[in-house]
């Protein structure tokens, strides 16, 4: 009996997932285990083993397009099996035509209209691709080939700036490189048209036409979903003049997937107005993606519109340029945003304004953590700094905290069962937050050593996507800055981050009511409200305290 192979969700943050190569085609015979494909994640391409027995009776894109998790990946069964039922059944939108899926990858496809073309469906297209967690464009800080050169699977197309770092970006074709999307310094969005690699006489005209004029997006969403984008479609154009009112399709609790709400609400959609694709009518984030709304959800007082109204007074000061007394009028100098800045100011800002920020401060001896450090190095392989020690203390007592290791994910809180400590590091660009991962189980030594290899790597820029997500905690430490104390803005999707000041001499008269000195350093715990409560952040606080103060303790 036919069986359906779904997308799986390859990493933590996985939503879709770009075939690289197939490694099997229709009629191909498959054992479990078998290569079936590499799949290109939002962290690294990966090779997909089947873990099933038969023939090959359909694959649901060709190499190149791009599968929600969970969407029909490949259908495995006897040769000549009817899978039409498994075809109707919930095929994502590459497999709308079940049997063409391959064959929309010929070089034939550029001859049709640009309005038909999907970009995803032509082997030789290749689109900018989602190379960090938080990406949205990149910009080519390099071209490693240039129009004409043959490219082989594995060279260097091009070095890609994303908010993150600068990263190559490897090709997975073979060809002639035909076509560039943008030239060096200038910025493409994700899963916009890069590059175009094909044989020297493929025909790239209709291609890029249809690329410029965007008419590559709309089918690819009607496609999957042919019933829903024909209903918001339709009343599109009246909309536009006569201000239809719309159809309110969901009432009272609304059923939508967290990263449908996170998109709906940058996007500034109003979900009532969505008709969901999901199980039971859910909302998902190709029922947002393919959304056409009309007038009357733009001018609505619903939730997304005060969410932009309240963001704007905090964009104001931007724009006000400072006075020179007895200049001219006025003096400023404006500099363009990097991608890094860009996304720090998004995701900082979602965090500080959707998220009920509350702290915790807290003063910690620090004389025995210093002499503790001078032994400690003494047979180190690795130099240990205070940072290193608190981001140990921190993994430790998380893990007797595991409630201040979690995420508020809307509808639940997800709890973690590993400690991945991010550091935050800056950089000329921003700020970056390399990750220590299951701090926990390493040694100071092996945290030391880590810990140092990242920071370089994040100011040179050469960090790669799994040393930067997954982060469970952050720390943010400034005392190096000589700051005594700050307060830091949670990381999503963090719940806590710790801001450690420096350590300060401090007098104080000690038991013998003598005149004493100390080395004191203060910790300011910042907790989302909504998945940590005061007292639960404060006993975390009590257990960094104690190892911290007592450093020994960490060692047994």
């Amino acid at each position: 009996m036919a069986e359906v192979i779904k997308m799986p969700r390859l990493s933590d943050t996985m939503t879709e997932g770009v075939i690289a190569a197939w490694h099997k085609k229709v009629g191909d015979s498959v054992k479990k285990g078998d290569l079936l494909a590499e799949v290109e994640t939002d962290k690294a391409t990966m090779e997909l083993e089947s873990y099933k027995d038969g023939t090959i009776l359909h694959l649901g894109t060709a190499a190149g397009g791009k599968l929600q998790v969970d969407d029909l990946l490949v259908i495995v069964g006897n040769p000549g099996e009817d899978i039409s039922s498994l075809l109707t059944a919930g095929s994502a939108a590459p497999a709308a035509t079940p049997s063409a899926a391959p064959a929309a990858a010929a070089p034939a496809a550029p001859a049709a209209a640009a309005a038909s073309l999907d970009l995803n469906a032509i082997e030789e297209v290749v689109l900018m691709p989602r190379l960090s967690d938080t990406m949205t464009e990149g910009v080519i800080a390099n071209w490693a080939k240039k129009v004409g050169d043959t490219v082989s699977k594995g060279d260097v197309l091009a070095e890609i700036e994303t908010d993150k770092a600068t990263m190559e970006l490897e090709s997975y074709k073979n060809g002639v490189l035909l076509y560039q999307g943008a030239a060096a310094g200038e910025k493409i969005q994700v899963n916009d048209l890069l590059a175009i690699i094909g044989a020297a006489d493929f025909k790239i005209d209709e291609i890029v036409a249809a690329a410029k004029s965007g008419a590559t997006t709309a089918p690819a969403a009607a496609a999957a979903e042919p019933a829903t984008a024909a209903a918001t479609s339709a009343p599109a154009a009246p909309a536009a003049a006569h201000a239809a009112a719309p159809v309110v399709v969901n009432s009272g609790r609304i059923l939508a997937s967290p990263l449908a709400k996170k998109l709906a609400a940058d996007k500034g959609i109003d979900l009532r107005y969505v008709k969901g694709s999901g199980d039971n009518g859910r909302i998902i984030k190709q029922d947002v993606d393919s959304y056409v709304p009309t007038a009357a959800p733009a001018a609505s007082t619903a939730a997304p519109a005060p969410a932009g109204a309240e963001a704007a007074p905090a964009a104001a000061p931007a724009v006000v340029a400072p006075f020179v007394p007895g200049g001219a009028g006025e003096g400023y100098a404006d500099t363009p945003n990097s991608q890094m800045r860009k996304v720090i100011a998004k995701r900082l800002s979602e965090s500080k304004f959707s998220a009920p920020h509350f702290y915790l401060k807290m003063e910690i001896n620090m004389d025995n953590a210093m002499a503790a450090r001078t032994k400690l190095n003494e047979i180190s392989p690795a130099k240990i700094s205070f940072n290193d020690m608190i981001i140990k203390a921190a993994a430790m007592a998380l893990r007797k905290h595991p409630a201040v290791n979690s995420s508020w994910m809307g509808d639940f809180i997800r709890t973690y069962q590993h400690i991945h400590i991010g550091m935050a590091v800056a950089i000329p660009d921003g700020l970056i937050v390399p990750v220590i991962r299951f701090a926990d189980q390493k040694t100071l030594s092996q945290i030391a050593a880590e810990a140092k290899d990242l920071g370089g790597k994040a100011k040179g820029k050469k960090l790669q996507p799994q040393e930067f997500t997954g982060n469970t905690f952050t720390i943010s430490n400034l005392g190096m800055m000589d700051i005594d104390e700050f307060t830091a803005i949670v990381n999503p999707p963090d719940s806590c981050i710790l801001a450690v000041g420096k350590i300060k001499e401090e007098v104080y008269r000690n038991e013998q009511g003598e005149l004493a000195v100390r080395n004191i350093m203060k910790l300011t715990l910042s907790c989302d409200h909504r998945s940590v409560d005061g007292a639960v952040g404060a006993a975390f606080m009590q257990t960094l305290k104690a190892y911290l103060e007592n450093p020994v303790t960490m060692l047994v």
